[in-house]
């Protein structure tokens, strides 16, 4: 019985003063994965399309003109893109995000 005391006893010197929020990320994740599905998607293009040309976060920046910790979250695959920033991104990759969904047949 002394042992599980002092088990516990750790266990809440370890214990966060402050609540977690792991409940609301994963609620909020849910209630956003149409569109993170697709944030994703594109955060892999832009990394594989950056290791092809040798590009860092901080020179996709300076060729988009945002800043390097915007890069970083886009990403991330987290950030809900607009389509002035897809642009940005194909121009600034040389390559196409959009145009192959708006290809006619």
């Amino acid at each position: 019985m002394r042992a599980r005391e002092e088990i516990i006893s750790k266990l809440k010197s370890h214990s966060s003063e402050t609540p977690s929020k792991w409940r609301e990320k994963a609620e909020w994740r849910n209630a956003n994965k149409s569109w993170l599905r697709y944030s994703q998607r594109i955060a892999m293009m832009m990394l594989d399309r950056m290791e092809e040309l040798g590009l860092t976060q901080k020179s996709l920046a300076d060729r988009m003109g945002c800043s390097q910790q915007y890069v970083s979250r886009v990403l991330k695959g987290t950030e809900n893109l607009s389509i002035e920033t897809i642009s940005k991104i194909e121009s600034a990759l040389e390559f196409e995000i959009l145009e192959p969904a708006f290809a006619t047949r």
